[in-house]
């Protein structure tokens, strides 16, 4: 495995976050997606030559999101084509992948889809959905009423039985549920959003509402802070806690009764920043060093017009090298004791950071 630079707080560098497209066939308000995707979007091997270059500073994880990726035509064949950054010689400098995952809000996850993506490569899959009844699925999805809530809750739950059937397991980690939650538009749900993944045998994650971008709305009123998520689920299924991993997002806990586990990813309340290893590229090639940041780096320079490998390594070290970011724990300084602060200024866009 190749030795990760350490960017100035000592964070080294393992995951990259790589979006394929913008849009998405959802519009949920809180991440607020892009009608159309953003021009020159990366050709395939310009993405095959960013994910090497990663590979080569330590990324050991990649997770392909949106928007929406199953709306990229080429995504399995993106997957397979990268199978070879994962079997490299245990001696080679440059390192290997352990895993690739996918997030995606489950629409188009049919039963041949899974099995496509499965024989691909693919690892893992995270699949959304925030309520339990067509009216919460529509209010947090941004669809026209009840009937098209139910239509995607339908088509949601149908993708769970078709990954699990193409070989993502639940039990090992393989496919999870994430659900984010917002105080006036979904609270309601925790207990139903839980009792359901307690009986598909999925880990759910309830991600608090963040501040990503500028157009969804985010006042800090509207975030249900983790804490009071794990109370109320606790209150209804005890709880013991697991904790968070290293680098990891999510903190855990486990169902006393034996129904498996529970996770909050609390980027507001209780941000992660001292040891986020995540880059994100977009879909047309620009990196960003946290998902709040305002500014990217254009990686096309060293990508087109045809792909510089060394000096797109060197350019994606110095990127890290530089790396500062801890948005959500100055957002939290504003406003000490309270827990959660203000936005602090102008960000890039969910969709196009892919989340």
């Amino acid at each position: 495995m190749a030795e990760s630079p350490l960017d100035l707080h000592g964070r080294p560098l393992g995951v990259l976050r790589l979006s394929l497209t913008a849009r998405c066939n959802l519009a949920c308000p809180y991440c607020c997606p892009d009608l159309e995707d953003p021009p020159d979007l990366l050709t395939l091997p310009e993405r095959l030559a960013l994910v090497e270059a990663t590979a080569g500073l330590g990324v050991h994880t990649l997770r392909l999101t949106g928007g929406e990726p199953l709306l990229h035509r080429r995504l399995e064949e993106l997957i397979a084509a990268l199978q070879p950054l994962r079997r490299r010689d245990p001696g080679d400098p440059r390192g290997a992948l352990r895993e690739i995952a996918l997030t995606s809000n489950g629409v188009l996850l049919g039963a041949e889809r899974a099995r496509q993506l499965k024989a691909a490569g693919l690892d893992r899959i995270t699949l959304s959905l925030d309520g339990t009844d067509g009216a919460s699925v529509a209010r947090m999805a941004g669809l026209g009423g009840a009937a098209a809530g139910a239509a995607v809750l339908e088509k949601v739950l149908a993708a769970i039985g078709h990954a699990r059937e193409a070989g993502f397991d639940p039990a090992r980690g393989a496919l999870k549920l994430n659900a984010v939650v917002t105080r006036s538009g979904n609270a309601d749900q925790l207990l139903p959003l839980a009792e359901l993944a307690r009986e598909q045998g999925l880990e759910l994650r309830l991600i608090e509402f963040m501040d990503v971008g500028n157009r969804n709305g985010w006042v800090p009123e509207q975030v249900l802070p983790a804490a009071e998520m794990v109370a109320r689920i606790g209150a209804a299924w005890p709880l013991e806690p697991v904790g968070r991993a290293p680098h990891g997002t999510a903190g855990r806990w486990r169902y006393r009764d034996g129904g498996g586990h529970l996770a909050v990813v609390a980027s507001i309340t209780a941000p992660f920043c001292g040891d986020c290893n995540r880059l994100r590229i977009t879909a047309d090639g620009v990196a960003y060093s946290c998902l709040f940041a305002a500014d990217g780096t254009d990686l096309k320079p060293w990508l087109r017009p045809c792909a510089d490998a060394a000096g797109l390594e060197e350019a994606l070290r110095r990127l890290w090298l530089q790396r500062r970011d801890r948005y959500s724990e100055e957002r939290q300084m504003i406003r000490p004791g309270e827990g959660v602060g203000a936005p602090l200024r102008p960000q890039a866009e969910m969709a196009y950071l892919g989340g």
